[in-house]
């Protein structure tokens, strides 16, 4: 494992469930990193704060945390800020399968297993999403216009409720438009992480 002397800043890694989207309810290490370049109202993650990590240190600790699961999410804030070659190759080569969930507004490195678009659009619409395809695109919903996305290149589409206080109105969304799933916040309904 080369060491680059670079620190990558980790908000907080630990195993659980995945709560949200086509994984729920798959063991996986969540790995958060800190930094965004979004400001999004209903965001429930501290992005501001983080511990800086090498990349040997982070390789070890997902591997102590795996308990063997071979799936690790990389989320955020934003991934995408910090996920690099020398990251994806580590845990690959240690048999990790990646997934990661971004806003798109950056690139994605090449050899992500799963990506999840989360774009915030709506909220910030100076962001504007580079990525063109996805395996999964997710979007918060809160009654905004979503048919703009129904063209784009992803293999699943989902509504999720803007922190569970407007399910039925997004029940309704799913239930009009059948391209789309409902995701609920499941880790929030269950109590955990």
């Amino acid at each position: 494992m080369e060491n680059l002397g670079r620190a990558y800043i980790v908000n907080e890694m630990f195993l659980s469930l995945q709560g949200e989207g086509f994984w729920t309810g798959t063991p996986m290490v969540f790995l958060r990193f800190s930094l965004c370049n979004l400001r999004c109202p209903f965001c429930d993650t501290d992005f501001k704060t983080g511990t800086p990590m090498t990349l040997e240190e982070i390789v070890n600790k997902v591997k102590e945390l795996s308990k063997g699961c071979g799936r690790v999410c990389l989320t955020g804030g934003e991934p995408s800020l910090q996920t690099d070659s020398f990251l994806v190759e580590a845990l690959h080569k240690e048999g990790f399968k990646l997934h990661m969930e971004t806003n798109g507004t950056h690139p994605v490195p090449e050899g992500i297993d799963w990506v999840t678009l989360s774009p915030k659009t709506d909220w910030t619409p100076e962001a504007e999403v580079v990525l063109e395809r996805c395996d999964e695109l997710k979007l918060v919903y809160t009654g905004q216009d979503i048919s703009r996305w129904e063209a784009f290149n992803a293999d699943n589409f989902f509504l999720q409720p803007c922190s569970c206080s407007n399910t039925k109105e997004t029940i309704e969304a799913v239930l009009s438009r059948p391209l789309w799933r409902l995701s609920l916040q499941t880790h929030k309904y269950l109590d955990i992480k």
